[in-house]
């Protein structure tokens, strides 16, 4: 017996819906075609509707960031006391 395995054989890993794909770019085109009247039409706003209009499309002309997570045990005993100043220092100022 065929063994079961989880996910869509016909789509890549990480693979963009097309539509959404699609609507992306043409928002984007409409943003790079029409760039200095949107850029007037900002500029009359008060600054709140300013922001509040620039933070709603973001979504749409930027990608998303995704968060990541590094782990890596140290053995922090068999380490030797400059080594912890310096992983300390590091650990401080990122």
């Amino acid at each position: 017996m065929a063994k079961f395995e989880k996910g869509n054989p016909g789509k890549p890993k990480g693979a963009k819906n097309k539509s959404t794909q699609l609507m992306k770019d043409r928002i984007q085109a409409l943003f790079d075609d029409n760039f200095d009247k949107i850029q007037e039409d900002l500029e009359s706003l008060e600054a709140k509707d300013r922001l509040k209009f620039l933070t709603d499309l973001m979504p749409y002309l930027m990608p998303k960031l995704q968060s990541t997570t590094h782990s890596q045990k140290i053995d922090l005993e068999a380490m030797e006391e400059a080594d912890l100043d310096i992983l300390i220092e590091r650990i401080m100022n990122e």
